[in-house]
């Protein structure tokens, strides 16, 4: 599947406020400060579960495969949410592709992490004829299920986005974020053993502009995004591309040095330094070597805690 590319800027590392930051397709973030995410020592998200959204088998791999390493290396149980059942991108027939896509989807998960791999199963492209509520109930189910305290999905606000696997399931997921943690919304779940839970993180990846206010460095987990990619066959950027490419340069009689000379070297370089370029150049904006572009939702500040702190005196 086509993936948009993402336009240079010019940036420096750290945080930035009141300045405009590129990414994708252009000037996507204004007047708020952007915070650069770096890799943290030990395992702070120790006991905290992780929800991975994707329409596709490629969505993450692609777009936040490195921050998903991250986020599991630092403590976090994952699991992932597949969506779509790919069965109008692969293979053979719609059949073949089918299982294609649902092996590649599992290796997807190995590669990164993830503990468990739940398939929601809606046919390929046709999610806006699908039931929006239905959609929602069964990530407030899951949500609920695994208690989830953070996610990672597409931007429900994503400018441009043409495809309505995705932006259906991004604005499902933004909903269920917030009903699930109600007392009153599916009563009959509490009856079953589970709990209300508020998803109280949100990162937030799009193909086209955004609101972009978080910058993740994944430069130690680059080799882990590639793999996630190489193991997506049916439609990412894996396979035989590299190597194919690799002997198309040789038959103009050119070379290309990062492809090496054998056909795994050309492979997992073609994904890393042309199917990702994006992220090198993102990462030269902020002083790392690799980054990936997110809007990020943290907790809501406790506004009562907050005046306390600048207000209250000892009794």
């Amino acid at each position: 599947m086509h993936r948009r590319g993402f336009l240079g800027g010019s940036l420096g590392g750290g945080i930035f406020s009141g300045q405009a930051f590129a990414t994708q397709l252009g000037t996507v973030s204004a007047n708020q400060e952007v915070i650069l995410e770096r890799s943290q020592p030990g395992k702070p998200h120790a006991g905290k579960v992780l929800a991975v959204i994707q329409p596709h088998s490629d969505d993450i791999p692609i777009f936040a495969g490195g921050t998903v390493a991250k986020l599991i290396d630092e403590g976090y149980t994952g699991h992932l949410i597949r969506v779509t059942n790919d069965d109008m991108a692969g293979p053979g027939t719609i059949g073949d592709t089918v299982l294609a896509n649902e092996k590649d989807n599992a290796a997807v998960a190995r590669a990164l992490g993830l503990r468990k791999v739940f398939d929601l199963n809606y046919s390929n492209h046709q999610m806006d004829n699908e039931s929006r509520l239905e959609m929602r109930a069964r990530f407030i189910f899951l949500f609920r299920l695994l208690q989830v305290d953070t996610i990672v999905c597409y931007d429900p606000w994503g400018h441009y986005e043409e495809n309505p696997d995705h932006y259906v399931t991004a604005s499902t997921v933004e909903a269920a974020c917030w009903m699930a943690a109600g007392s009153k919304d599916y009563p009959e779940h509490f009856e079953a053993g589970l709990r209300p839970k508020a998803v109280r993180e949100k990162y937030y990846f799009a193909r086209g502009p955004q609101l972009v206010n978080r910058v993740v460095d994944i430069s130690a987990y680059m080799d882990q995004k590639v793999e996630s990619n190489r193991v997506n066959v049916a439609q990412g950027p894996a396979g035989e591309n590299g190597a194919r490419f690799r002997r198309s340069l040789a038959e103009r009689g050119l070379r290309l040095p990062i492809l090496g000379d054998d056909d795994e070297t050309a492979n997992r370089n073609y994904i890393k330094h042309i199917v990702l370029e994006r992220d090198r150049r993102l990462g030269q904006q902020w002083g790392v070597e690799y980054a990936e572009a997110f809007h990020y939702i943290g907790p809501p500040p406790n506004a009562a805690e907050e005046y306390a702190r600048r207000h209250a005196v000892p009794l």
